[in-house]
């Protein structure tokens, strides 16, 4: 088999393992299920175009992920509605045996996360929970990296406005 027909298969083959790490990287950015399903859909359409090319790329699921970063700045970039700001829901533990504080403290980052800012959330979410550099987050939003630096500092500043602290109340 050539190349051409061997890519959009391993896609096929790669698919039931990346479809929930992609629906779940939309989800954890998105502010609703809509969004990311739509968004998870573009990244596979995406992803098969790139298969079906005489040069195909080596695919895996962080090159979907690299997709899918790129779908979810262009999504930021179009949007209309930019003074809404969504409140995801939070997504359920992935492991119960995992250290209760270490989770709260998880579940307490993602709903201050949420009340940020759309710009705050997504400048945060490239720079530490993807972990692009300060000119990648730049690239992706549309920034220059001057703005970009700028942008975190008040999206750090704003985060750790809301973060209740040791007593519970805000730090």
């Amino acid at each position: 088999m050539s190349a051409e027909t061997d890519a959009p298969r391993a896609l096929l083959a790669l698919y039931d393992e990346a479809l929930p790490v992609v629906y779940g990287y939309f989800a954890r950015r998105c502010g609703d299920r809509g969004t990311a399903e739509d968004l998870t859909s573009e990244t596979f359409l995406a992803a098969m175009d790139a298969a079906r090319k005489p040069s195909p790329p080596q695919l895996s699921v962080p090159w979907l992920i690299g997709v899918a970063r790129h779908k979810l700045a262009d999504h930021y970039r179009r949007r209309h509605d930019r003074l809404t700001v969504p409140v995801a829901e939070l997504p359920e533990p992935v492991d119960p045996a995992d250290d209760w504080d270490a989770e709260l403290d998880r579940i307490v980052a993602e709903s201050v996360l949420a009340r940020l800012p759309e710009q705050h959330r997504t400048v945060l979410a490239l720079r530490y929970m993807d972990d692009c550099s300060v000119p990648e987050c730049a690239e992706l939003i549309g920034r220059t990296v001057q703005a970009t630096e700028a942008l975190l500092v008040r999206a750090r500043r704003a985060f750790r406005t809301q973060y209740p602290g040791p007593e519970g109340g805000k730090s």
